[in-house]
């Protein structure tokens, strides 16, 4: 039997996730968590472009609040998706920029904004017929 049948048969998930291990399925899907998160997605292609602060963050990704970006950014440099380098001057400087972990899933963000963008119109439509909000 190869290993993926005796991951499927073990976790008893199917396709992809028939490759996560028992003993660590609970921290893939924290991960999968945090970086399935849509501010998380927002940050890490704001970043693609390069250095930033937390100001430029703030008004580069539209409907953020300021208490959900610092708890983003906190614990996106908790993971070591990004860098966090403060400098020590008058006023304090703070620039954040994606770490090499971070930099791994720019092509991925960068598929499911396409995604979002191309399928968008189909997605409300489905919608409006079961009488969702557009916000969910």
């Amino acid at each position: 039997m190869d290993d993926v049948a005796i991951q499927r048969e073990t976790t008893g998930l199917p396709g992809p996730c028939a490759r996560i291990p028992v003993e660590d399925a609970d921290f893939v899907r924290q991960i999968m968590d945090r970086v399935g998160d849509k501010w998380t997605l927002m940050v890490i292609a704001t970043l693609q472009d390069g250095v930033m602060r937390y100001t430029e963050l703030l008004h580069a990704i539209p409907g953020i609040s300021q208490r959900m970006l610092s708890r983003t950014l906190a614990q996106l440099h908790h993971d070591g998706l990004i860098t966090r380098t403060a400098y020590a001057e008058v006023p304090p400087r703070v620039e954040y920029a994606l770490a090499p972990l971070g930099a791994s899933l720019k092509d991925i963000v960068a598929s499911l904004i396409d995604w979002a963008i191309t399928h968008h119109a189909e997605i409300r439509r489905h919608r409006a017929l079961t009488g969702t909000a557009d916000n969910h």
